[in-house]
């Protein structure tokens, strides 16, 4: 790696890229950390890239909690410069995630929930600590569907009722669930999940490149959602998130320290069912 980024810690080991996300005070994605994440993926794009990369946070509390919902234009445009104007979304940056030819696998402790849920389905492969990691969807609690993948494939590897489950309620899923219901690969001891993953890196860093590339390209084939689709649900969340039932709940969770270190981003499933209704 040549590059350095300011949200982004790298360190290379052989063929395995570790790339720990920073962003303080509570790694929301906004402009910086897009930004870098469009940098590191035509990084990552290159003949000589790694083989494998590992994705986790910095922040014990916070994988990515989600998009920071102050800087949604400011983050969209630099989405675009992944792909064009066309394609400024996360939709579409993550599904670039998801075609580079590295293998990359997310190492999940604290809360991944929104966009930080979606970064890391758009991955190879999610691995959380069985004690200390939390996945949700909360967007439809404050009043728009998920708009960069989660939709397209939560119903792929859950199955249509427990991906109508996740999205609809908003709730928290510990990682003992998210792996029953398939949203992970595994929920491993916390003591045990830097050794596994490392463990688990190293062990296809070591295979012959233009294998792994061959057979994740082949899969990506059968399982990857159209790009039309990932488009489609790009532009009703950037419509939706803008109308009055969003604005009106987002006000109210902002009044209650949404986006601060606090219980309602510690426990935002459980703040989403506390809210007043709308209409």
């Amino acid at each position: 790696m040549t590059a350095s980024y300011r949200t982004i810690a790298t360190r290379l080991d052989g063929n395995v890229l570790s790339a720990t996300f920073h962003a303080p005070p509570i790694n929301l994605i906004g402009p910086e950390v897009v930004r870098d994440l469009v940098g590191l993926l035509k990084e990552l794009s290159q003949p000589a890239a790694a083989r494998v990369v590992v994705f986790d946070s910095a922040d014990p509390d916070f994988f990515f909690p989600h998009v920071d919902l102050t800087k949604v234009p400011e983050y969209t445009a630099e989405a675009a410069k992944a792909g064009g104007p066309g394609d400024a979304s996360l939709g579409m940056l993550f599904r670039r995630l998801s075609e580079i030819p590295a293998v990359t696998i997310a190492k999940l402790r604290g809360r991944a929930r929104g966009a930080g849920s979606e970064l890391l389905l758009a991955c190879d492969m999610r691995f959380a600590s069985r004690e200390n990691a939390v996945l949700g969807q909360p967007e439809v609690g404050i009043g728009t569907p998920p708009g960069a993948g989660a939709i397209q494939h939560l119903t792929r590897l859950l199955g249509r009722g427990r991906a109508l489950e996740a999205v609809l309620t908003s709730a928290d899923f510990d990682a003992e669930l998210a792996e029953r219901y398939g949203w992970i690969n595994r929920a491993v001891p916390d003591a045990e999940l830097d050794a596994f993953v490392a463990g688990l890196a190293a062990r296809m860093g070591n295979f012959p490149r233009d294998g792994l590339i061959a057979a994740k390209a082949a899969v990506n084939a059968i399982s990857l959602p159209p790009p039309a689709v990932v488009r489609a649900d790009a532009a009703l969340f950037q419509q939706l998130v803008r109308g009055e039932a969003a604005q009106q709940r987002t006000a109210e969770l902002f009044e209650r320290g949404f986006q601060t270190r606090g219980r309602t981003e510690l426990d935002l499933g459980d703040a989403l069912g506390g809210l007043p209704a709308v209409d």
